[in-house]
């Protein structure tokens, strides 16, 4: 099973429903706020964190950014520009544990990057 917190500052609940819809069954989702969300995935309690914004990476992933590095964290989508599907599964592959985007482009980047974290996971 994979540990999900949702952070972010818009619309956590359907961003949490849609990691829901397309996890399959394989992935436990947990709403929370910023600086909690980012400590679970701090200490291993969380796998990936995925928050969102207007802008994708202010309010999304300012407290990720902060306490876990941005090393660890994506923008995958900013108004105007959604990464590349190459661009978000690369992401993952390459270990970032974070994703921050647009809260209008969720059914956009989730079910790509649910479905790489499912891939690498099994």
């Amino acid at each position: 099973m994979v540990n999900i917190v949702v952070g972010g500052q818009m619309d956590k609940q359907q961003i949490g429903k849609l990691i829901e819809e397309y996890g399959k069954g394989k992935v436990k989702v947990n709403i929370k706020g910023d600086i909690e969300a980012v400590l679970d995935l701090k200490n291993g309690q969380a796998d990936y964190y995925f928050g969102s914004c207007a802008t994708g990476a202010g309010g999304a992933l300012a407290m990720a950014i902060g306490i876990i590095g941005a090393a660890n964290c994506l923008s995958v989508s900013i108004p105007g520009k959604v990464l590349s599907e190459e661009e978000m599964r690369k992401a993952v592959k390459d270990g970032k544990k974070a994703f921050g985007f647009v809260n209008t482009d969720a059914e956009k980047v989730i079910p790509i990057l649910i479905d790489e974290i499912l891939n690498k996971e099994e």
